[in-house]
């Protein structure tokens, strides 16, 4: 079996630009190079013999012979196919690869011109046996392996070397570090450090001049229109304009001189977009001097394969001289330099960046079965980072609310949308929208059927439904690490940059922006304030603006370094509570704050290694405790950590900071949590940390020094926090300094403040605390608070949310129970800020007015009522009131009584013998509100009328037995169900009769447990029919293979449902059977098992050996193997054929029971399909390991180059008859299956042609043809091995319509000129000619005069006075003769006079003249074999001698070519023309007074 890969079906080339350092960008690892033609030689090593001969086989290979004479079948070295030159990309790996041929078989070395190649790590000389190919890797690049590598081949007769070039393609631009000297100097002084900037100065404009352009920019600029210059330059930052526009114009004019080698005319050049499915197309319209010429497409240099059709990711399009290249499935990697070349010439070259690739799925959002009252989660994976996705449920956007939670991941790859506590009436279908893709999934939300729930209000989950876990992180990061390498940038990168650099340039900030992170401060209305354009603040991190009102975002270090917002966790509030510690506030009545929130947040650290470092954060309460955890590890008080608490304050203090203690920091308590980060910064010798030298070289200045460095005296350790307080409650804003000696000021909305009622400002060391008493809606505003010249602030929100009373929640909470048809009444009273919504619920649906519910609504108070009450009324009545500062719940049940449902049947009889008859039945459906408290039984014997009370049971029995019976007399019982509300209805039983005989049913087969030599443990299960009567006991009987006699296997019945069979004989087979025992004897024995071998287990086979494929198609595949070895496993009984599609991850069986055979066919494949097989050998001990092949198959036959099968029944010229049927047939040989193309005259066939392709076979069919189909149909085929093509003239041609009146005319005397009107047939048909037949009155036939007459004209020679001629004029062309036109009787009379002689006087004339042509030479084109007839016309005096020549040489005396002079009237005849008849045609015509010369072309048609 053949399989297909990428090195089997390249064609790699490489080009260079001229004057350029880097060149084209080629295949790394060369594989699949046909020849390629370069001007570089290679150099051998020194010759061993003096005789030695050198030679060269092809371009760039140099052979030094050894020995003047080879033996017999011996021979020098020679490449097959010689490596060719690369150019990579730094950091991946490049591939020379060589197949050299000789006898003996040569010896392959590799050798660098410049460098070494020591290191086995970096360089790896391979040879592959299969394919007979040498290669040299280089892994890793960098610009060092940049050289000529030279391939020596040598054996005992001479030596071969090719040279091929590696070229390194650096990634952006490098800055030079500086020198190792530099370093240390500047180290041991400081002061050197200003000596060491004027020298770079000095530098700076030539590092500039040798800054190299990335030849990427080159090849874009070069296939790019005039007013796109200046965008491409401010993109990749050329700033030397004048200087590319000169070197462009040389670079173009280099590129055209190398493009007129193989095309005509280039033109339309469109660059590469996507269009609205998804799909990046590119256009140019291209003229080729050859139509064979070949065409490749390049990505990044590397070349891809790519067909005709939209089947593969790059396919090609052409239409007429329109070309269509297109990509579709875009991904990130896609992304690149696309070059279209032919041959070795790149044509056109077009960028495709990640910008223009539209946001792909990588792991879709999947359904979800989610149980009501669960949460749901959808989640999935984009291909590149995107914030802006639109969630959808129902063909509705989705906002983050109380039912709908939206998040995703920092990296913007993962994206989550939680559905809380999901209810039957969130069913439907959920999509989420990235660009012009989305993706969709179902929510099904499945409700539980238990009776004990049923018309109650079913119990909040805190399960999840949805979700995969770490495998979507792990995709995720995966794809993360691909865009990392694949150097993709987020858009808002650069812009982040830029902000931090000005945060770090402000005249009086020194915390600048943590880690270069630009952003929006979040404020407390739920919008971002952007950096810089408020004068309290000059720098925040990362703002993240919510969907919901009054949410900051998180922000990382301000002005001063402080968290200016603490960070929020998914799913919390800005309070720091989850949703569900909320909605438990909620329920209970909203009644204070939540217990536990942060008033201070932790905040960003930078400490200098070797110093101490503090993170501190304050609690609303100083009861709760909390866990401190770093990158998820939970922390503990150790050596060098300190974890201490003072009051509401929770403090980590690391005693000497190194590098293992960076990382994110994270304080849990109580549900709410906060996080930041530490970094350790290592010191230069100036005493400054890496931040501090950052944001002095930026400012232009910075000590040299270490008595310079001022660090600012004060500084937060923990900033301000917004707070939410609710109205009349305390608020508390904390923050805290680096020292405890500064005072601070504190202000609101810009006014000062000051220690009075209801306010107090406190000082405890270096915390400072701002106390508002009982917060009302004067005490909303903006805080801030000032120390020494740095400042935090922070927001007080006053809310006043909807309050419920203990009292009214207590006496609310409690049941309501109500009697079926009566009213319920609920009334709920509130306090709080109008204006209000309120809602009231029933099992999770909302009630609205109807005829049997009504709402009230008061000022301070809320009223249900419930008319005329049904047991379906009853449930969980929820009440919710709402306004703008919150939300409240009261939850009650209200109870409707009525009486039971009746007792549920049908009734199982437990026993029914001659004396007693006992049954069993289930409680009612529905108890009525109130508990069953007992049974009434009543009984009627069959054929009587009247009803027996038999008794009656308690509520918790549903079973009853009496002995009040005959034998064989049948039995009715009715039972009814009675509680307080009254008595159900009955259930009537079916007809029981005392004392019948009713055997079991036979049980299920036995089945084995476990089997040994000495032991078979059997089991079944009881038979579905009892017989009325209980299971005493079961029988089991056992016989052996080849008896018909029947053993029991114990005297005594057996009461458990498993047995341990011991009397057996070891290596003998059994089957045993079951049979029931009750009241009335053994039923029916059950059906036997299967044979059982009383041995003990087996071992399962090993693997098989040898597993190959031996044949194959495109629907099948035979494979064949070996037994497994003894060694590993008990003997192998059969196998199994297990096979897996590339789409597919779950294995099939072919063979549903195992094959004895070593070899198996595979059938039913789909044609060039993907496959992975494996065979698994089996026996009675169980299934071995599986062998798989070691790669994948396709389903093809063995690869054969595409081939057409011609013979003498293929014709490559066909004349068909206008209106007939066109048919050409072309048969073929070719795997995998060829692309088949046909063209008329290079450009696709009409629509009216069909083209039917079969196995081997295409056929090119045209029902009615037409004069227009005429032309040169060219059929190719093409698989990945190769290509051949086949041209097929078609002539559609009609009987020639008759040419018009002929007139005769006479303008030498002795000829007469016949000519005629054209026929209408001669603009249609190139072939079409005319012949002349000629009859006299003396001869009365017809002869030919002339034929293959190309011009309207003829002249008849040798006509004699007398006799009168007639003429006929035909039009002919390959189906055959028209109509003749006839011409006048034309005659010369004779006149008889008397002959007298009169001798004139008159003066002597010259009638001397040079030669002139009157009908010149017409050109011809004539299809291979056909005749050619010339002709011209020449006059002069004395008559011109004629010579033919072709090529310079003449014909005259040329046997292939008949010449003739008649009058004047000079022609050539030629048979049957050649192609090496082609050429140029002159007739020269001489006489003594001049020479004239007349020339002409003649094309044969192939």
């Amino acid at each position: 079996m053949y399989q297909i890969t990428p090195e089997n079906c390249s064609h790699l080339r490489a080009s260079q630009f001229p004057k350029m350092k880097t060149s084209k960008i080629t295949n790394g690892t060369a594989s699949g190079q046909g020849p390629t033609h370069s001007n570089s030689t290679g150099q051998g090593s020194p010759v061993k013999k003096r005789d030695a001969i050198k030679r060269r086989s092809k371009t760039g290979v140099i052979i030094t012979q050894f020995t003047e004479e080879l033996p017999d079948g011996c021979s020098f070295p020679d490449f097959e196919r010689k490596p060719i030159a690369l150019t990579i990309q730094e950091g991946k790996t490049a591939t020379f690869k060589a197949i050299v041929k000789g006898n003996p078989k040569p010896e392959v070395t590799w050798k660098r011109v410049k460098g070494t190649m020591d290191d086995p790590n970096k360089f790896k000389m391979i040879y592959d046996k299969f394919t007979d190919e040498h290669a040299l890797q280089v892994i890793k690049l960098t610009g060092q392996e940049a050289d000529n590598y030279k391939c020596y081949a040598t054996n005992d007769y001479g030596e071969a070397v090719c040279t091929a070039g590696l070229i390194v393609i650096e990634i952006g631009f490098k800055k030079k570090s500086m020198p190792q000297e530099e370093n240390e100097a500047t180290r041991k002084d400081p002061t050197e450090f200003r000596k060491l900037l004027r020298k770079r100065v000095s530098k700076d404009p030539e590092a500039k001049e040798e800054k190299v352009m990335d030849e990427k920019v080159w090849e874009i600029l070069l296939s790019s229109d005039k007013k796109d210059y200046e965008r491409i330059c401010i993109e990749y930052g050329i700033t030397d304009f004048r200087g590319m526009l000169k070197r462009l114009n040389e670079m173009k004019m280099e590129r055209e001189e190398e493009q007129a080698k193989f095309i005509d005319a280039l033109s339309n050049l469109k660059p590469i977009a996507v269009n609205k499915e998804g799909i990046a197309e590119f256009e140019l319209d291209l003229e080729l001097k050859d139509s064979n010429s070949r065409i490749f497409l390049y990505k990044d240099g590397v070349m891809i394969p790519f067909n005709k059709e939209m089947v593969m990711k790059h396919s090609l399009k052409q239409t007429g001289k329109k070309y269509t290249f297109s990509i579709k499935d875009l991904l990130p990697e896609d992304a690149g330099l696309y070059q279209v070349d032919v041959e070795d010439t790149t044509i056109f070259s077009t960028d495709l960046t990640f910008k223009a690739i539209p946001i792909n799925f990588i792991c879709p959002i999947k359904e979800v079965k989610a149980q009501e009252r669960e949460d749901a989660l959808f989640e999935c994976v984009l291909s590149h980072p995107s914030a802006s996705v639109v969630w959808m449920g129902k063909n509705k956007p989705i906002q983050s609310s109380e039912k709908y939670e939206i998040t995703m991941s920092e990296d913007k790859l993962i994206h989550r949308l939680l559905v809380k506590d999901v209810m039957p009436v969130d069913k439907g279908i959920y999509a989420i929208v990235a660009g012009i893709r989305s993706s969709s999934a179902w929510l099904m939300v499945e409700s539980t059927d238990d009776p004990s729930t049923r018309g109650k209000k079913k119990a909040r989950k805190t399960t999840r439904a949805g979700g995969s876990g770490d495998l979507i992180e792990s995709i995720a990061q995966e794809q993360a690490e691909k865009l990392k390498h694949l150097g993709f940038k987020p858009e808002d990168e650069g812009v982040a940059e830029d902000r931090a650099e000005a945060g770090a340039r402000a005249g009086d900030v020194t915390g600048g922006v943590i880690n270069g992170m630009g952003g929006q401060r979040g404020l407390g209305d739920g919008q971002g304030e952007p950096v810089g354009k408020s004068d309290d603040h000059s720098g925040s991190g990362p703002g993240k603006v919510e969907n919901g009102p009054r949410q900051g975002g998180t922000g990382d270090a301000g002005a001063s370094g402080q968290r200016i917002d603490s960070g929020l966790g998914s799913g919390q509030d800005i309070r720091g509570l989850t949703d569900d510690q909320n909605r438990k506030n909620k329920s209970a009545g909203g009644l204070g704050e939540p217990a536990v929130h942060f008033t201070s947040g932790l905040s960003d650290v930078h400490a200098q290694k070797g110093h101490a470092a503090e993170l501190v954060c304050k609690l609303n309460s100083d009861q709760s405790e909390g866990v401190w955890f770093k990158d998820g590890q939970t922390l503990s008080s150790r050596d060098g950590l300190t974890i201490s608490k003072e009051g509401a304050c929770h403090d980590l203090t690391i005693s000497k900071a190194d590098e293992s203690s960076s990382g994110k920091y994270r304080f849990e308590a109580e549900g709410c949590k906060t996080e930041a980060h530490v970094i350790v910064e290592e010191q230069d010798s100036s005493g400054l940390t890496d931040d501090q030298n950052r944001k002095n070289r930026r400012a232009g200045r910075g000590p040299l020094t270490e008595d310079t460095i001022v660090e600012p005296a004060v500084h937060f350790t923990s900033g301000l926090s917004d707070v939410h307080a609710q109205k009349g409650h305390a608020a508390e804003l904390v923050c805290k300094l680096n020292s405890d000696q500064s005072e601070g000021v504190w202000f609101k909305d810009g006014e000062k403040l000051s220690s009075r009622d209801g306010l107090t400002i406190s000082k405890e060391g270096a915390c400072h605390k701002l106390t508002i008493a009982k917060a009302d809606e004067s005490s909303s505003g903006k805080y801030r608070f000032e120390a020494e010249g740095r400042k935090t602030e922070a927001h007080v929100i006053v809310e006043d949310p909807p309050v419920l009373s203990k009292e009214d929640i207590e006496y609310f909470s409690k049941p309501i129970a109500v009697k079926a048809g009566q009213n319920a009444e609920l009334k709920m009273p509130f306090e709080g800020r109008p204006p209000f919504k309120v809602s009231w619920f029933r099992d999770g649906e909302e009630l609205l007015d109807d005829k049997n519910v009504k709402v009230e609504m008061g000022p301070n108070h809320s009223r249900l009522l419930l008319t005329k009450c049904k047991r379906k009324n009853g449930g969980e009545i929820k009440v919710k009131i709402k306004n703008d500062n919150g939300t409240v719940e009261a939850m009650t049940n209200l109870v409707v009584l009525d009486k039971p449902s009746p007792p549920q049947g049908p009734v199982e009889v437990l026993e029914s013998s001659p004396t007693c008859i006992e049954f069993k039945w289930r409680p009612p459906r529905d108890d009525g509100g109130a508990p069953v408290l007992k049974y009434s039984l009543e009984r009627q014997q069959v054929g009587r009328n009247t009803w027996t009370k038999l008794g009656e049971v308690p509520g918790n029995t549903h079973s009853f037995a009496t002995n009040q019976v005959e034998h064989g007399r049948k039995y009715c019982f009715r039972i009814q169900a009675l509680t307080a509300e009254g008595a159900s209805e009955v259930l009537e039983t079916d007809e029981i009769t005392a004392g019948m005989k009713a055997y079991p049913s036979p049980p299920a087969p036995p089945k084995v447990v476990s089997a040994t030599s000495k032991c078979i443990t059997l089991s079944w299960s009881a038979p579905h029919n009892t017989g009325g009567s209980r299971i005493a006991g079961y029988i089991v009987e056992k016989r052996k293979k080849g008896s018909n006699i029947w053993s029991r296997v114990s005297d005594e019945p057996i009461q458990e449902r498993k047995f341990a069979v011991k009397d057996i004989v070891e290596g003998q087979q059994f089957e045993f059977r079951v049979s029931a025992i009750n009241v009335s004897g053994a039923g029916e024995p059950s059906v036997p098992s299967d044979f059982i071998f009383a041995r003990d287990p087996m071992k399962p086979p090993g693997k098989i050996q040898n597993l190959k494929v031996t044949d194959s198609s495109y629907t099948t595949l035979s494979l064949s193997w070996a037994k497994p070895n003894e060694d590993e496993g008990d003997a192998a009984k059969g196998y199994y054929v297990e096979i897996k599609s590339a789409d597919s991850l779950h294995w099939r069986r072919c063979n549903a029971a195992p094959i004895g055979l070593n070899s198996y066919t595979i059938k039913g494949l789909k044609s060039m399909g993907m496959y992975f097989i494996r065979v698994v050998a089996a026996n009675d001990g169980g299934e071995g390991e599986p062998q798989e092949l070691q790669s994948h198959i396709l389903a093809m036959p063995p690869p054969v180059r595409p081939r057409f099968l011609t013979d003498a029944s293929v014709k490559s010229f066909m004349v068909v008859k206008a209106g007939n049927t066109v048919r050409a047939n072309i048969n073929f040989e070719s795997s995998p299956i060829p692309d088949v193309t046909w063209l008329k005259d290079g450009i696709p066939v009409s629509k009216r042609a069909t083209i039917t392709n079969a196995d081997g076979m295409s056929q090119l069919l045209i029902p009615s043809s037409e004069r227009t189909d005429t032309g040169l149909y060219t059929v190719t085929i093409k698989n990945l091995f190769g290509q051949e093509s086949f041209s097929i003239e078609i002539r559609v041609t009609d009987e020639p319509k008759p040419p018009g009146p002929a007139q005769l005319e006479e303008n030498v005397p002795g000829t007469v000129t016949v000519s005629w009107v054209p026929s209408p047939d001669e603009k249609l048909d190139s072939r079409l000619h005319y012949m002349v037949m000629k009859r006299d009155s003396i001869k009365m036939s017809w002869h030919t005069a002339a034929d293959h007459i190309f011009n309207n004209k003829f002249t008849a020679v040798n006509i004699m006075s007398g006799r009168r001629y007639f003429f006929r004029v035909y039009a002919k062309n390959d189906m055959g003769l028209s109509a003749p036109s006839e011409s006048p009787a034309w005659e010369i009379c004779k006149k008889k006079e008397t002959f007298s002689v009169r001798m004139p006087t008159y003066k002597q004339n010259d009638l001397r003249q040079a030669p002139a042509f009157i009908v010149p030479l017409k050109t011809h084109f004539v299809p291979h074999g056909y005749e050619c007839y010339m002709s011209c016309a020449v006059k002069g005096s004395p008559k011109p001698y004629v010579t033919w020549y072709r090529n310079n040489i003449s014909l005259n005396q040329n046997a292939n070519y008949l010449v003739s002079n008649v009058h004047g009237v000079c022609s050539m005849h030629i048979m049957g023309v050649s192609a090496e008849d082609n050429g140029e045609y002159v007739v020269v015509a001489e006489n003594a007074l001049g020479r004239a010369v007349c020339s002409t072309r003649l094309t044969v048609r192939e």
